[in-house]
C-alpha cells in the first residue's frame, strides 16, 4: 500500500465516497437514528451518538494523519481530555500534568481532583528530577502539552514516554499547536494524541471540537465506548465542517508559519517587547527539542510587553488587524492576554509558578497578508510610545 503524504491525506479521506448519487465531496447525514435491515440485524450506524458517516469520516482522517490506529471526535477539546481521563482513571490513581498547561486543562483537571475523582500533580515536565519524583507515585496516566499554551515551551516527548514504560504510564500528548504536519507524538513513543479541533485542524473560528487518537485498537475501543456512554461524541454537522477545514491545513500551516518568521524578526527590533517566546528563537531553551521532534515551528508566539501595564492595555487596544480574543489557529489574526482570559482559571499562585505574567501577551498569527500584520503592530507600538 502506497503510504500517502499528510497534504493528501488531509485532502482526499472521504472524497468519491458516496456511492447512492456520486457525490465527489461527502453528503452531510443529519439523521439521529438509522434504520435496521431486519429484526435482530444492527447496522453500520444505528444512532447518532455512537456513530455518523462524517464523524467516521473525520475520525479516519485524522487517525491516518497521526499514524494512530482509531480515533474518537468529541464536542470539543475538553471533553476529549475529559473522556480520556473517564476512561482510564480512578480515584485513587494519579495524572501528572504540565504546570504551564492551557488553562480549561489546568481547570478541568484540578476541579475534578478536587471533588476526589482522582490525583493529580502539575509538574515542570523538563525539570528531570520533578519528573522522576513523579514517576515514583506510579501514575495511571501523564499528559504533555507541547509546545505549551501559552509560553511555548517544549519537552522531550520521546525522552518522556521512555521514562514512564517502566512504571505503566500511559502517555497523551496535546498536539494543538502543531498539528500532524509538524508533529507525530505516536511515532514517539506517547500512546495518544489529543487535539483541539477547534483550532487549527478546523481553522476557521466557526466550529468547536475535539479529538483523540489512539496507538492501539484496545484503548480506541474503550474510548469509544465511554463516548457513547457519556455523550461526548460531535455532532455529524460540526464533523463536516471540521473535515472541510481539514482539506487545507497543509496548506494554511505553511502559512501560518511562514508568516510567524516575519512577525518574530519584527519585534526582535522592537524596544517595547522584551522576552519573546517561540521555539524556532536559538534563545528558547527547548530550541533543540523543538528540531529533534518537529518538523516545523509553528505559528503561535507570545512576549513580554517592556513597557508599563496601562501601556500594554493601549498597545492592544490600538490593533486593528488582530482581535482581542480567546481561541487560536483560525485564519485571523489574534492578540490575547492569557493572564486576564484563557488562564485566568488558574488563580495568581499557579498563574506564577506557570511564569504566566500580567505583561504577557499571546499572538495567533492568521492568513492575512504578513505585510499589513507588521503594519498594523508597528503604528500600534508607536502611538504607544508617542504618548509615554
Amino acid at each position: 500500500m502506497t503510504i500517502r503524504k499528510s497534504a493528501t491525506i488531509a485532502v482526499r479521506t472521504g472524497i468519491e465516497s458516496d456511492t447512492q448519487y456520486h457525490a465527489v465531496v461527502p453528503p452531510i447525514y443529519l439523521s439521529t437514528n438509522y434504520g435496521f435491515p431486519a429484526f435482530g440485524e444492527v447496522p453500520t450506524y444505528d444512532y447518532t451518538r455512537s456513530g455518523n458517516p462524517n464523524r467516521g469520516l473525520l475520525e479516519q482522517a485524522l487517525s491516518e494523519l497521526e499514524c494512530g490506529e482509531d480515533a474518537i471526535v468529541t464536542n470539543c477539546g475538553t471533553s476529549a481530555i475529559n473522556l480520556w481521563i473517564s476512561t482510564f482513571l480512578t480515584p485513587q490513581e494519579w495524572i501528572i500534568a504540565p504546570h504551564d498547561c492551557y488553562g480549561g486543562t489546568y481547570r478541568l483537571l484540578n476541579s475534578r481532583a478536587k471533588k476526589g475523582d482522582f490525583k493529580v500533580l502539575f509538574i515542570d515536565q523538563s525539570d528531570p528530577q520533578a519528573l522522576t519524583d513523579a514517576l515514583a507515585l506510579n501514575p495511571k496516566l501523564l499528559l504533555i502539552e507541547t509546545p505549551s499554551n501559552p509560553l511555548v515551551r517544549v519537552v522531550d516527548i520521546a525522552h518522556i514516554c521512555q521514562q514512564t514504560k517502566s512504571v505503566g504510564t500511559l502517555v497523551a500528548v496535546d498536539n494543538t499547536f502543531l498539528t500532524p504536519i509538524y508533529q507525530r507524538p505516536l511515532t514517539l513513543g506517547a500512546d495518544f494524541v489529543i487535539h483541539s479541533t477547534t483550532k487549527y485542524l478546523n481553522g476557521h473560528s466557526d466550529v468547536i471540537g475535539g479529538v483523540i487518537i489512539s496507538k492501539t485498537s484496545q484503548h480506541a475501543q474503550e474510548l469509544a465506548w465511554w463516548g457513547n456512554c457519556l455523550g461526548s461524541t460531535g455532532t455529524p454537522f460540526d464533523s463536516y465542517m471540521t473535515l472541510r477545514g481539514l482539506r487545507t491545513l497543509a496548506a494554511r500551516m505553511r502559512v501560518h508559519e511562514e508568516s510567524a518568521q516575519h512577525i518574530l524578526a519584527y519585534l526582535q527590533s522592537q524596544p517595547l517587547v522584551a522576552t519573546i517566546y517561540h521555539p524556532s528563537l536559538t534563545s528558547h531553551p527547548g530550541h533543540a527539542i523543538a528540531k529533534k521532534q518537529q518538523t516545523g515551528f509553528g505559528s503561535m508566539l507570545s512576549f513580554d510587553f517592556a513597557g508599563s501595564f496601562d501601556q500594554l492595555k493601549a498597545f492592544v487596544g490600538h490593533l486593528a488587524l488582530f482581535s482581542l480574543a480567546e481561541s487560536l489557529g483560525g485564519v485571523e489574526s489574534l492578540v490575547c492576554h492569557p493572564a486576564s482570559m484563557t488562564h485566568r482559571a488558574m488563580g495568581e499562585e499557579a498563574l506564577a509558578k506557570a511564569g504566566v505574567s500580567e505583561q504577557l501577551l499571546r499572538l495567533s498569527v492568521g492568513l492575512e497578508d504578513v505585510a499589513d500584520l507588521i503594519a498594523d503592530l508597528d503604528q500600534a507600538f508607536k502611538q504607544v510610545q508617542e504618548s509615554c
